[in-house]
């Protein structure tokens, strides 16, 4: 049993001493992180170095094989807690877009508002039309997602997390399917995200991204968090040596 730990009113996710197996594989290792209310926390790392996993851990996409998670002061873990519930609060976005391909742009933006919110279909078209121009196609209302960019059907996922007002947004490499060219399309909306003080946790490749929005940083390899601290501070002056190496291929 692994002892609680202590949780402060400011802290929307608490990571404590997470580890993820696969099989033989140590994917996470004794891993703790805090993420506060309006943090815009960045995660790091060369790639296989357990970034995705502890993402995919906090709205248990991923089960824990050892550790803890607590949204809100709830506990993940525990039996009692309806992980459906706690999702609620919490949107995803992820590499692909997971757009479903028979439905418009709207009908994507609707559905889970109509079904998890019991929103009418009139207020959810509301909410989904503002959430569209807030990431700047709202002409792309009636379109099929096959009608759209990559960048485009990014934003349209992006608006549907948003749609179902989450309390924290977990992005996991969002612009890595992208073409170059419509990568800063969808790093400007998470720009306005972190500017307007939504709570986020982004697993990036993006250096220059995570150096102008992360509020903190988490440099993570083999499984495990070798340096964090303030993001701007990381980057000016790196303390760990693995940090420094990596940096000094990518910056």
């Amino acid at each position: 049993m692994v002892e609680q730990p202590a949780i402060g009113d400011n802290d929307r996710v608490v990571v404590h001493r997470l580890s993820k197996r696969f099989g033989n594989v140590q994917a996470v290792a004794d891993v703790n992180l805090r993420v506060r209310v309006g943090e815009a926390m960045v995660i790091v790392g060369p790639s296989g170095s357990g970034k995705s996993t502890v993402l995919r851990c906090m709205n248990h996409l991923e089960v824990p094989t050892k550790g803890a998670i607590y949204i809100d002061g709830v506990h993940l873990e525990d039996p009692k807690t309806d992980i459906n519930a706690v999702r609620k609060e919490m949107g995803m976005v992820f590499q692909q877009f997971n757009l479903f391909p028979h439905l418009t742009v709207m009908g994507n933006l609707t559905l889970a508002q109509k079904r998890v919110r019991r929103r009418s279909q009139k207020e959810a078209e509301e909410i989904g039309m503002q959430q569209l121009n807030r990431v700047g196609i709202p002409e792309k209302a009636r379109m099929k997602p096959a009608q759209l960019s990559g960048g485009q059907q990014q934003r349209v996922a992006i608006a549907r997390s948003l749609a179902m007002n989450p309390k924290v947004m977990l992005f996991d490499e969002p612009t890595s399917a992208l073409d170059p060219e419509m990568i800063n399309e969808v790093l400007d909306v998470m720009r306005e995200l972190a500017a307007s003080g939504m709570t986020m946790v982004v697993v990036t490749h993006e250096m220059g991204f995570a150096r102008e929005i992360g509020s903190h940083l988490v440099m993570m390899d083999e499984g495990r968090v070798v340096e964090e601290g303030n993001a701007a501070e990381v980057f000016a002056n790196p303390q760990n040596e693995r940090t420094r190496a990596f940096f000094s291929k990518i910056l």
